[in-house]
């Protein structure tokens, strides 16, 4: 071989190898820039989780809340609804004796 040849053929060597590792230099970066794209995502899910997870804890708070007030009125209408059938039954047991009394006197109940 003549060093024309050998020239040639070392350019072409030099040139392959140039190309071979210019592959691999963006082979590494694609994968750096994917792993970049998966933890930037991965922290965005992250913040996202987080935010939701603290919105539904307030949610649940104002449920509770609307709950213990629900059951407090409700308390108070038990209350109030025993107290209006204690009180029927008071009148109820007066009316029955005062009927009981004007039978005894005769009288002609309403």
């Amino acid at each position: 071989m003549d060093i024309a040849t050998l020239g040639a053929l070392g350019t072409i060597l030099v040139g392959l190898a140039a190309a071979g590792a210019s592959l691999a230099g963006h082979r590494s970066q694609s994968r750096s820039a994917r792993d970049g794209q998966v933890l930037g995502g991965y922290s965005t899910l992250v913040d996202d989780l987080q935010e939701e997870r603290e919105q539904l804890r307030r949610q649940l708070t104002t449920k509770a809340e609307e709950l213990a007030a629900a059951y407090a009125e409700l308390a108070e209408e038990r209350a109030s609804t025993s107290a209006l059938h204690h009180r029927i039954a008071e009148l109820t047991t007066e009316c029955d004796g005062l009927r009981v009394r004007l039978a005894e006197l005769e009288g002609r109940p309403a």
